[in-house]
C-alpha cells in the first residue's frame, strides 16, 4: 500500500568515456558524478522511488547504496534496460527485483528511444535529476521536459559533461548546482524539501 504513495524521481546519469564525444569527457568530474549519484540514492531511496535507465557505470552505485541502507526498499527502485544491450548488463542488475526489460528494435538508437518512451511515458514524476553523462543524458532531458513540464529539474552542473550543458540552457540555474559539492544537503534542501 505504501509503495503506491511513493513519488517517482528520475535519474539520468553516466560517466563519460574518452573514446566518445570529447566535449563530455573534457568537463566531466568522475569523482563528483559518483559522489552525486551515491548522495542522491542515499537521500531518495528511504522515502521515494528512483527510476533510471541502467547505464553500467551507474547501476552498481545504486546497488551499493541499496545494500548499505540495510532497508527493505526494493519497491523503491525501478531499473529499465533495453534488451539491445543484454550481453553488456552489469552483474548488479541481478540485485534488483524491479527490472523492466524493453524490446530490441532494428538498431541501438531506436532501441534506446523505445526504452526511454516506456520509462518516462507511462507515469508521473516529481523530479528529474541529471548528473554527468553524454548525449543520452541530453536526449533524456529533452524527453523528460516534454513529457513532464511541471516536474522539478535539477541539472547538476558541478559534475560536468552533459549536466553542465543542460544547466547552461536551463531555467533552473540555481548556483548551488554549479558550485556546491555538498550533494546530500543540496538534494535534501532543493529536491526533497520541494516535492
Amino acid at each position: 500500500m505504501a509503495s503506491k504513495e511513493l513519488k517517482n524521481i528520475f535519474l539520468s546519469a553516466s560517466i563519460p568515456l574518452p573514446e566518445r564525444d570529447a566535449k563530455y569527457y573534457e568537463t566531466a568530474d568522475v569523482i563528483a558524478i559518483r559522489d552525486a549519484v551515491i548522495a542522491l540514492c542515499t537521500t531518495v531511496l528511504p522515502n521515494h522511488r528512483l527510476i533510471w535507465g541502467g547505464h553500467p557505470s551507474i547501476t552498481p552505485l545504486v546497488n551499493y547504496v541499496l545494500q548499505k541502507l540495510n532497508m527493505d526498499v526494493q519497491d523503491h527502485v525501478t531499473l529499465y534496460q533495453s534488451r539491445f544491450f543484454e550481453r553488456f548488463y552489469p552483474e548488479d542488475n541481478n540485485k534488483f527485483e524491479n527490472v523492466i526489460l524493453t524490446p530490441t528494435m532494428e538498431d541501438r538508437d531506436n532501441s534506446l528511444r523505445l526504452m526511454r518512451e516506456l520509462m518516462l511515458g507511462d507515469k508521473e514524476f516529481a523530479a528529474g535529476i541529471f548528473i554527468g553523462g553524454m548525449d543520452g543524458v541530453e536526449d533524456e532531458y529533452k524527453m523528460f521536459r516534454e513529457l513532464h513540464p511541471e516536474a522539478l529539474i535539477i541539472p547538476l552542473a558541478s559534475t560536468g559533461a552533459a549536466a553542465k550543458f543542460i544547466y547552461e540552457n536551463s531555467i533552473n540555474r540555481n548556483e548551488r548546482f554549479q558550485n556546491d559539492y555538498a550533494f546530500s544537503s543540496t538534494f535534501q534542501e532543493l529536491l526533497i524539501d520541494k516535492i
